[in-house]
């Protein structure tokens, strides 16, 4: 089984970072392979809504985000992470699901599978400074958007506020240890 971390933050080793991995850790404790992808580190566009994905369901844009679909059909479970920017998540997070319109186009226009018939889940990883709760009701449902249409059932999410510093998420080991289990439940659920 090969589980999928994807984290928005464009701060290595920060909150988001580190839940992300011990989340991954969880999953790779069960008997998973695990890969993390840091969308910060790639070069790539937004959607630039050319149309050239409408006849085939796939994006002409040659850069990075190749990867990150090869990876994201290859994934048996996704697991994104990002702060709250805004209200919503991250810029570099938006922008990859906004490269989805090709795999959208797929799923909705030309009624193919974009991804293996196989049950798939995710679970998002949120952390905020703030504590305003509707502030991750928006990030989710992006995200719930983003997993439906790539058929992964929403399996959870751990959303926590209070964070206003790099690594204040280590003094909360209560929520590392449910990252930790979330991504171990990702495998021993299926």
């Amino acid at each position: 089984m090969k589980i999928l971390g994807i984290s928005g933050s464009p701060r290595k080793a920060g909150n988001t970072d580190t839940l992300l991995d011990k989340a991954l850790e969880g999953a790779q404790s069960a008997g998973a392979r695990v890969e993390k992808i840091a969308l910060n580190d790639l070069n790539f566009k937004p959607c630039q809504e050319c149309g050239g994905c409408d006849e085939t369901g796939i994006c002409v844009i040659d850069d990075d985000m190749q990867l990150v679909y090869r990876s994201l059909k290859s994934a048996d479970a996704i697991i994104v992470a990002s702060p709250i920017f805004f209200g919503s998540v991250t810029a570099q997070v938006k922008m990859m699901i906004d490269r989805l319109q090709s795999l959208w186009v797929l799923k909705y226009v030309l009624r193919k599978a974009a991804t293996a018939r196989r049950k798939r889940k995710g679970i998002f990883l949120c952390v905020s400074a703030a504590r305003k709760k509707r502030f991750f009701e928006n990030a989710k449902s992006i995200i719930k958007i983003f997993f439906a249409t790539l058929d992964i059932k929403y399996a959870g999410d751990l959303c926590l506020g209070g964070l206003d510093r790099k690594q204040a998420i280590e003094e909360r080991t209560g929520a590392l240890k449910k990252a930790f289990d979330l991504g171990r439940a990702l495998v021993k659920d299926r």
